[in-house]
């Protein structure tokens, strides 16, 4: 037998590490100001702020139908702010990321992929009423038949609050549903009375005492007041989308699995929107408007600009956050040019959050964080040595070769990467820039060549 050992970081990181896991917010106090350095985020303290007012007005529902852009040069942290806003609004919010490079590779046309994008972007919370037996356990009574032939088990369960206590009868559906949850004397325990469903709330305070150790998952409640039979109301949030799946397939929400949702027929929409409507006006829904994140939104062609104009006026459209690193380009589907690539009647409905460069300082911080993520020890000469490299070159280049470096650390059986293992790797690995200087200098060499010649290479290349 072959003894495995797992240290605690095994069990505790089993999660992949991205190249945006680091981020768990946007780094922003409670008066939406920028912390230098918190929750992942460095530097960028303007565009932070300025996506901290939209996800507050987000979280408030004072937007929607509203577009931002995030523009800067590659490298600058549009991703990252974007994946901040995701974090900050919650987990009830929806918050749905596309590629534009994607609409092209769907087995769908490009507008019905945005609008399925759109749907999944729109939350909608319904609430509904159900009455519950609600109370703490006092006894389980279990009859067991002394046969096995004989009529299937039945029992008692004995509940009670703080104003009254109740025996009811158990079937043997429930004294198997009991069984399975270990449900037992103490247990704050809800009975949904249509469903039969058993949820166990944690266990009460008055039986805190009763063992002298507990494992970190054991919750105590109080014990419930008033009536043990009384009517609650349960939230369920879904996404517009995922009601047009369940309604538009024969398999119903078995298709949300499968991931093949075709393209779904504008009627089945309108029949769902018209009865979302009315569940608005009964009070029984609400509408929350999310957020729809486009990267590379340039790749999209003037079609899709188009759809999305159009989109975008609908009252029920989400908050569509679009990110891109072009300058003045030409608009996809045309031969016309425009700032970013996107048209002006479309540019003129987005608010504009710019991101600069980042600062040697700021580098030197994001490469700290990402090498504690990344759970690297290096040395200050090293990270030094990473930061004129990332201002050099570029940070994403820099980020890279900390993995790199940690491999050539492991293989000279070292225990913290030194400038060695950077300088090692850094010759291994190239950079954009002397990847370009080597093409032009050698670009007779390559096949299909149709670089410029003379002065020209350089100003066309973009590096």
């Amino acid at each position: 037998m072959v003894e495995v050992k797992l240290s605690e970081h095994d069990l505790t990181r089993i999660e992949r590490i991205g190249a945006h896991s680091h981020i768990l917010g946007l780094g922003l106090d409670s008066a939406l100001e920028p912390r230098v350095v918190s929750e992942g985020m460095v530097g960028q303290t303007t565009a932070r702020k300025a996506a901290g007012v939209i996800v507050q007005m987000v979280k408030e529902g004072k937007i929607a139908g509203r577009a931002v852009l995030l523009a800067g040069q590659p490298g600058t942290g549009k991703t990252a702010i974007a994946m901040g806003m995701a974090k900050s609004i919650g987990l009830e919010t929806p918050f749905a990321m596309l590629a534009g490079s994607e609409l092209f590779s769907l087995e769908m046309s490009k507008t019905e992929a945005l609008m399925q994008a759109f749907r999944k972007a729109i939350g909608v919370r319904i609430k509904e009423e159900t009455e519950v037996i609600e109370g703490e356990v006092v006894e389980i009574q279990i009859d067991r038949p002394a046969v096995a032939e004989a009529a299937s088990k039945t029992g008692k369960l004995t509940l009670k609050t703080t104003e009254m206590e109740t025996v009811y009868d158990l079937g043997a559906k429930m004294i198997e549903a009991l069984g399975k949850d270990k449900v037992q004397s103490g247990d704050v325990i809800a009975i949904d009375k249509a469903s039969g469903k058993i949820t166990k709330l944690g266990r009460s305070f008055s039986r805190s005492r009763d063992y002298d150790a507990m494992g970190p998952q054991t919750k105590f409640v109080q014990c419930p007041d008033g009536e043990l039979q009384k009517r609650k109301e349960v939230v369920h949030c879904v996404t517009l989308h995922e009601i047009d799946v369940i309604n538009s397939r024969t398999q119903g929400f078995l298709a949300l699995f499968i991931g093949d949702t075709g393209e779904i027929q504008a009627e089945v929409r309108e029949q769902i929107d018209t009865k979302v409507a009315e569940w608005r006006e009964e009070g029984k829904a609400e509408i929350i408007p999310g957020v729809l994140f486009i990267d590379e939104v340039h790749m999209l062609d003037i079609e899709c600009f188009s759809f999305l104009n159009r989109a975008l006026e609908n009252d029920m459209a989400p908050i569509l956050v679009v990110a891109t690193n072009r300058g003045i380009t030409t608009i996809r589907g045309t031969n016309y040019k425009s700032p970013h690539g996107i048209p002006i009647d479309f540019l003129d409905r987005l608010l504009i959050i710019s991101t600069q460069p980042y600062t040697e300082d700021d580098i030197r911080k994001i490469l700290d964080i990402r090498c504690q993520e990344e759970d690297i020890d290096v040395s200050n000469d090293a990270k030094v040595l990473l930061t004129k490299i990332g201002v050099e070159t570029s940070l994403r280049y820099a980020i890279n070769l900390i993995t790199s470096a940690a491999l050539a650390c492991q293989k000279r059986k070292g225990k913290v990467v030194e400038m060695e293992d950077v300088s090692r790797v850094y010759e291994l690995f190239w950079d954009v820039k002397r990847s370009t200087q080597y093409l032009i200098e050698y670009q007779s060499q390559y096949m299909f060549n149709e670089a410029a010649t003379g002065e020209e290479d350089e100003s066309n290349m973009m590096v």
